[in-house]
């Protein structure tokens, strides 16, 4: 019978990792910097508890612009360095998200978002590991994400595309067989005459030469969701940005 559990419910990701970066201090404020340590060491519980108490005494606005969303921008830059891998940036995605939220209810309101990116992951493929990744980068830069899931019908990103009106559509697949998917959803948006920048990436069966199809852009990396959302937001057609990235 097991009576010490010490060594089984154990972060090993932030016990043992040499690279784990010291506490980076972000705010002169010692309370927002309590909440920042929360969310970067990627803890919901600790955080949900910290941003209900301070809500008390700061303005959630302070709690949201001075706090999560600069934990969240530091987590992604842990990301691009390869210093965080997937555990620890969900992590700090779902810390910041309870945080978020806590503190949209307490306004009575969302925080205006950026813009709004569907994603989802190809038809035929389970594996949505990558998606999530781009769901957390995203929502970290201040983009309402709209995640459809993995084994995504093509029809149904279709009509999620026609009734949401995203500013960008994101795929993501790990084989090379389920990249048709991708190719089926440009015909059928561009039928509608929708064009959205559709930015398509995945595992090592997804490759720049697949993605030859109209609205569709190679996103070699996770990492580079946010900025093609910016330039689509700013109202760069997709021609214009798979030609920037690809």
């Amino acid at each position: 019978m097991i009576d010490n559990f010490d060594k089984i419910f154990v972060r090993y990701d932030l016990r043992v990792s040499k690279k784990m970066p010291p506490s980076q201090p972000l705010s002169d404020d010692l309370e927002l910097q309590e909440i920042i340590d929360s969310v970067i060491k990627g803890d919901p519980i600790n955080t949900a508890a910290i941003v209900k108490y301070y809500l008390e005494t700061k303005e959630p606005m302070d709690i949201i612009y001075k706090a999560l969303i600069p934990a969240m921008n530091y987590v992604s830059k842990l990301w691009e360095e390869k210093v965080y891998y997937l555990p620890q940036t969900m992590n700090a995605s779902d810390a910041m998200q309870v945080g978020l939220e806590m503190c949209e209810k307490k306004m009575g309101k969302a925080i205006e978002k950026k813009g709004l990116v569907i994603t989802h992951t190809a038809e035929g493929d389970l594996h949505d590991l990558g998606q999530k990744i781009v769901n957390a980068l995203l929502r970290a830069q201040g983009y309402e994400v709209l995640d459809l899931g993995n084994d995504v019908p093509v029809q149904t990103v279709v009509d999620a595309v026609k009734k949401h009106k995203p500013i960008m559509l994101t795929g993501t697949a790990g084989l090379t067989v389920n990249v048709d998917a991708f190719n089926r959803i440009s015909r059928l948006l561009s039928r509608e005459g929708i064009e959205i920048p559709f930015a398509c990436g995945g595992g090592g069966g997804v490759s720049m030469e697949l993605i030859n199809f109209r609205l569709g852009i190679y996103g070699k990396d996770a990492k580079l969701a946010p900025p093609m959302a910016e330039d689509a937001r700013k109202g760069l057609n997709w021609e214009e940005i798979k030609q920037k990235y690809s």
